[in-house]
């Protein structure tokens, strides 16, 4: 045994030792998967369509499939291509399997009559320089993705005949509050600290699904989680009965809500909708060059470890063998195709993975058949894309988005969307949404010169078009296309009373029902936000449960199921995964990351 003398001196160099680790490592970057050195001057935007379509479009082959591969990745969405693109960085070569004929999911545009349209993405937030969703972004397409920010207001939502504004700005967007609702300044204050609260507290819940679940349910069981943290009793609360206790102002009520994802206030958590207003707070931007810039630079970090993102390759099955995923089949005309790695991810969303992809008896386990009873399939959603012959600037265009409600109860307003028909909705629209991309892109107009664009989006329950589910596009017939153009021609109208100087410049329009999420994104039910994002939902055993791993040794889960919805909530599914697969905390390489990029620009 070492004598004290001896004792005390090493013990005290293994603990600069382990200073000097932990300061390389997290203060200096060294040995971490993200470097500010990966950021390049961002180059030209590159709009020639083969050089596009050569990494959006690039169809699957047999002689395509690399060899030895680490990982193949069902699905080429955010959550798909996010955890694609860390794997590649750590050194990993991964296959991207896409069924559509284009790569980015959600995040996918096209093009028709010299139009161009998204499909999903309509803003983000926290895209200033220095914020987190910036930094992970910037990482994901090494500084090549740029952002155009919103104009102030943002958003702009009319309830009935009153018409509010929301700006961004830590100071603004209170301050303008206030002086549209005189009167309610506590209220406004309190809304404020309880969403700073949730946003500064809610990397605990993205903890419970990086922590070893035996222990987070343990936790859970001996009420240590709720102790912790009133973040976990704010994510099982209805948002309704929360703001219930702010403010009585009906208006007020529905501004803290108005972001509509299929789910009334009266049952979604306080959670979301505090994190989905926070995260617009500090400004909304759009991506230079469409949402489909976003998948066009992540693909290249991917095919530069070897990887390869394909298209028009449909995944049939996970192979299961001795009880682990070892691979996948892909369906061809000349029968399945199989290809074999030591991880699959599937970003295919709960729902197909379990009842679609995997095995009857591996659903009908104990655990999984507790977790579906708390899931249900989310809200459709209705789109209507119109083409506008004039540029931006001609005809008056501007990048605030438009929520349209005819009252300040959106409980009743949403509700109505399950008991009445698709005949009733079109004679009073409840809800709906009008945005202009075009006004937000300023490389549209250079892109599509003399052109503009508008998107519509409503709700729509998939039960209004499930007799036509499992048919091809163009070929669902008269009935179903007149059904839609009715309601699409009744939603284009209600726009046209906000925008009447658009009236004769209608030159195109296309409208798509949940059936078009459903065939082109393999979304069940035609679901915009996957799981339906309830209170059940975010309870904190759901929370617990509902992580990257999967019940099947080698399978793992990526996108909005894994975390939360929309393209930010599919990005930290796409990390929470890789944090599984790679078996370390990417978090904390980002946060400290985040803090050098800070003391850089000063």
């Amino acid at each position: 045994m070492l004598p004290f003398s001896l004792l005390l001196p090493l013990l005290m160099l293994l603990l600069l030792l382990l200073w000097v680790y932990l300061y390389l490592r997290f203060v200096c970057g060294w040995g971490c998967l993200f470097q500010e050195t990966c950021l390049r001057i961002p180059q030209p935007l590159v709009t020639d369509q083969k050089a596009r379509h050569k990494v959006l479009k690039l169809g699957f082959s047999k002689s395509r499939i690399p060899d030895n591969l680490d990982a193949v990745v069902i699905g080429s969405g955010i959550g798909g291509l996010s955890v694609a693109t860390v794997l590649a960085k750590a050194g990993k070569k991964v296959l991207v399997l896409e069924q559509h004929d284009q790569a980015g999911g959600s995040c996918h545009t096209f093009q028709q009559h010299g139009y161009e349209f998204d499909v999903g993405l309509h803003y983000l937030g926290q895209m200033h320089e220095g914020g987190m969703l910036r930094v992970i972004m910037d990482q994901l397409t090494e500084g090549q993705l740029q952002w155009n920010r919103l104009d102030n207001p943002y958003d702009t939502i009319m309830l009935g005949q009153s018409q509010y504004h929301l700006f961004a700005g830590k100071s603004e967007f209170p301050d303008k509050l206030k002086k549209q609702f005189p009167g309610e300044e506590e209220a406004i204050d309190k809304f404020v600290f309880l969403m700073k609260k949730v946003a500064r507290e809610v990397p605990l819940l993205a903890i419970l699904k990086i922590l070893p679940q035996r222990l987070c349910l343990l936790l859970l069981r001996f009420g240590l989680l709720h102790r912790l943290s009133s973040v976990f009793c704010l994510a099982e609360s209805s948002h309704q009965d929360v703001i219930n206790g702010l403010t009585s102002n009906k208006d007020l009520q529905t501004i803290f809500s108005y972001l509509f994802y299929g789910v009334p206030p009266n049952d979604s958590s306080f959670v979301i909708n505090a994190l989905l207003i926070h995260h617009y707070k500090r400004g909304a931007w759009y991506p230079r060059g469409g949402s489909s810039e976003i998948a066009f630079h992540m693909i290249p970090v991917i095919q530069r470890a070897g990887g390869k993102v394909l298209v028009r390759a449909t995944v049939t099955r996970i192979l299961v063998n001795n009880g682990r995923a070892t691979g996948v089949a892909v369906q061809r005309p000349e029968g399945e195709i199989y290809i074999s790695a030591p991880v699959i991810i599937s970003d295919a969303g709960i729902f197909n993975t379990y009842e679609q992809l995997l095995p009857k008896e591996i659903k009908e386990t104990p655990d999984v058949r507790s977790l579906f009873s708390n899931l249900q399939y989310g809200m459709g959603c209705f789109l209507v894309f119109v083409g506008l012959r004039g540029t931006t600037k001609e005809l008056g265009l501007k990048s605030t988005n438009l929520w349209l409600y005819p009252k300040g109860d959106l409980n009743s307003l949403m509700g109505q969307y399950s008991s009445l028909g698709w005949e009733e909705v079109c004679k009073n629209l409840p809800l709906m949404f009008i945005t202009f991309p075009s006004g937000k892109d300023p490389t549209y107009n250079q892109r599509h010169p003399g052109r503009s664009c508008m998107t519509l989006l409503s709700m729509a329950p998939f039960d209004w078009f499930s007799k036509w589910s499992g048919q091809r596009p163009r070929h669902r017939g008269e009935d179903y296309e007149s059904i839609k153009m009715q309601l699409a021609e009744r939603m284009l109208e209600r726009a046209m009373e906000e925008f009447p100087q658009l009236r004769d410049k209608v030159e195109y329009m296309e409208a798509a029902t949940p059936l078009s999420n459903e065939y082109y994104l393999r979304s069940p039910k035609g679901s915009m936000y996957g799981a339906e994002q309830n209170c059940n939902r975010y309870q904190s055993e759901i929370i617990i449960r509902m992580r990257a791993q999967s019940v099947v040794p080698g399978l793992y889960l990526t996108g909005q199921d894994v975390f939360s919805s929309g393209v930010a909530g599919a990005l930290h599914g796409g990390l929470l995964c890789a944090c599984a697969v790679l078996n370390r905390i990417l978090y904390l390489e980002l946060l400290f990351l985040k803090k050098r990029l800070k003391r850089q620009r000063r």
